[in-house]
């Protein structure tokens, strides 16, 4: 029997792993994950589909403020924010959603369709109280966004009153670069010209009612 070519045996290991990773059950790759419908929530871990967190209005709240502050300075300036429906294909197995993100000026195009395979420059979290949820973002999407290439990881935490932000470092692992609770802060890394006021975002979340009446 004659041997197949290198190519063409590289060529079919390379499509026995792709179908490998989609007809195995109870999993699919990135692309898939990208075309269910919006109606589906869920992030991609390992080619599973993981629930994620039920969005109440303080999270709502903060989700607003940060998209709303980061695109009245990134837009101006040519760059792009969005909200977290975007999904980014970290692998071909693996795919997250920000709860915002942003493409500073400059940045190569994002595809109009399908996951986004470019790293935003800043990934926001709303971490939620939960302790499942506190470990997903400060543990499990910290090494994602890591490993992905994201510049900065935001962590805005309503119930603790905290908002952090990681730069990226050198040695590809998150070092601490802005740590605030409670003010106007006017020098935001990586973000020049951006301002955020911690209290006008503390004062809009104490206007809503403290539980459901129902």
């Amino acid at each position: 029997m004659r041997a197949l070519p290198s190519r063409t045996l590289r060529d079919m290991l390379r499509y026995m792993q792709q179908t490998a990773t989609t007809t195995s059950p109870g999993r699919m790759t990135v692309h898939e994950w990208a075309a269910m419908p919006e109606d589906e929530p869920g992030e991609l871990c390992d080619g599973v589909l993981v629930e994620e967190e039920v969005a109440d209005l303080t999270h709502e709240t903060a989700v607003a403020w940060c998209l709303v502050a980061l695109r009245v300075w990134v837009v101006p300036l040519g760059g792009s924010a969005f909200a977290s429906e975007a999904k980014y294909a970290l692998s071909n197995l693996r795919g997250r959603k920000p709860d915002v993100s942003v493409f500073f000026p400059g940045r190569p195009a994002r595809p109009r369709r399908g996951p986004v395979p470019i790293p935003p420059d800043i990934a926001v979290e709303i971490v939620s109280p939960s302790p499942a949820d506190q470990r997903r973002d400060r543990i499990a999407k910290l090494a994602d966004y890591a490993a992905f290439g994201v510049r900065f990881y935001w962590l805005l935490d309503p119930s603790a009153r905290t908002f952090e932000i990681l730069e990226l470092g050198i040695e590809g692992r998150y070092v601490h670069a802005l740590g605030a609770s409670e003010g106007k802060l006017l020098q935001i890394p990586g973000c020049a010209g951006l301002t955020l006021e911690l209290d006008e975002l503390w004062r809009e979340i104490d206007q809503l009612a403290p539980e459901n009446p129902l």
